[in-house]
């Protein structure tokens, strides 16, 4: 694969942005580096283009006829290498160098097949294609999207998914669009859709690699869930919930509650899921890809219970944790640090099959052992040849001190490679759906 060309730029006028975004992905086709002709292209945009979705879609199809294949949706800012637009009218593109029998866009009109096709019944699965990973972009609104989500995850052979939910204060759109326009079975639907899932699933073919990067830190110990009901916490290591939170945040809601209550709306809660070994503090003081951050809801004084933004059941782990900007910055530069490991030959280690401890620590391709010649894990010699980055929108803007400071650490990490992103209302890594995170996933090629 060559560099994959890339765009953004930001205008009140939608058609001035994309006239802007093309002129800088003739110019880099053009180059002996990128590639030339593409077939598969991302397109994220912010919500202050929602509202004129179809029309940005058709014009770039329509100036990109090379380009048969689309993917993307909208977020409430977007991000290129180096930059990010956020709450402002922008656009990013990115015209992925795949192989056409390596990657399949799919949508709620032409899903994934349920299994993976099997190299010994070609038309099991549909077409010989074999999902190995898959980007997915998803509307917040769709009810048991969790349960949608690892559904999904077990459409592919590794069970490994990276993406993100679409984030608008208008129409939260999707882009799908398969060979000159039309998905099988996607009949006359144009393209965006609203609602449900959709992206790209690529092939074992494709070499990338992906982390997860968590932007909460720890504030109290991890504790086991030892009563709860639906999504209130009851007990934490056999003490009332509630009593555990406000010990732990050192407030007491006795005489005026207002300073606690404010506390307590700055903490959150991280879940481990039962049968989960705890990957526990590591290193940076962040939490592993085991937690998901959700928001604690409310407080049950009459049974000393909390509420949590999701379900939660005995046996699993809670820690409290809270938004912190400088742990968030080192674990991002540590995910960076580990993907230019992963791909410098001298760093290099021999491959080993994965396990669940591990599995957020290696490339995605090898979230499942695969077989020899299949070509899919990073190898020595190769280089990023672009990258989709998926971050939270609570992550995006100020919070890291500055604008585009969160992609600055990206960019000084990794370098200057194409990459496209946008800002979610939720993230999808591995078969969860997280908040407060990021996403980082890079291809590579010789």
């Amino acid at each position: 694969m060559k560099l994959f060309p890339s765009g953004h730029a930001t205008h009140p006028q939608w058609r001035m942005a994309a006239a802007l975004v093309l002129a800088q992905l003739r110019a880099q086709m053009a180059l002996p580096g990128y590639a030339a002709a593409p077939t598969l292209g991302l397109l994220y945009i912010t919500d202050h283009y929602a509202d004129e979705a179809q029309a940005l879609l058709d014009y770039l199809s329509g100036e990109l006829p090379e380009v048969t294949d689309w993917s993307g949706t909208v977020g409430v800012g977007v991000s290129a290498n180096n930059a990010e637009y956020f709450d402002e009218p922008a656009l990013s593109v990115l015209l992925l160098d795949v192989p056409a029998d390596q990657y399949r866009v799919f949508s709620g009109v032409a899903p994934l097949p349920t299994h993976p096709a099997h190299p010994a019944h070609p038309a099991h699965g549909g077409g010989g294609f074999t999902a190995h990973t898959a980007l997915v972009h998803a509307d917040g609104h769709t009810p048991e999207l969790p349960e949608l989500i690892l559904e999904m995850a077990e459409r592919t052979d590794t069970g490994y998914l990276f993406g993100g939910l679409t984030a608008s204060r208008s129409a939260s759109v999707q882009f799908a669009v398969g060979g000159n326009g039309n998905l099988a079975g996607q009949g006359a639907a144009t393209g965006v859709f609203d609602g449900g899932l959709s992206g790209v699933a690529f092939g074992s073919g494709v070499a990338l690699v992906s982390r997860v990067t968590q932007g909460c830190q720890p504030v109290g110990a991890l504790r086991a869930v030892t009563a709860a009901q639906e999504n209130v916490v009851l007990e934490l290591d056999g003490e009332p919930a509630l009593d555990v939170l406000l010990d732990t945040l050192d407030v007491s809601l006795d005489g005026d509650p207002q300073p606690a209550l404010r506390k307590v709306r700055a903490t959150l809660a991280g879940l481990v899921n039962a049968g989960e070994q705890p990957q526990g503090q590591r290193r940076t003081g962040h939490f592993g890809t085991d937690t998901r951050v959700r928001h604690i809801v409310g407080l049950d004084g009459s049974r000393r219970g909390v509420a949590l933004a999701d379900r939660v059941e005995a046996g699993m782990h809670l820690a409290f944790c809270q938004r912190n900007v400088a742990a968030a910055r080192a674990d991002l530069m540590r995910i960076c640090a580990e993907i230019r490991e992963e791909l410098e030959p001298e760093e290099l280690e021999p491959m080993h099959l994965v396990s669940d401890a591990d599995s957020d620590t290696l490339p995605a391709s090898l979230a499942t052992s695969t077989g020899p010649g299949q070509g899919a894990s990073p190898k020595a010699g190769q280089r990023i040849c672009g990258a989709i980055y998926v971050s939270c929108s609570g992550r995006g803007g100020p919070h890291f001190g500055g604008p585009s400071a969160e992609l600055q650490i990206v960019r000084h990490a990794l370098g200057d490679v194409p990459l496209v992103g946008f800002f979610a209302g939720g993230e999808i890594a591995h078969h969860h759906l997280y908040g407060y995170t990021g996403v980082l996933t890079v291809f590579v090629g010789d």
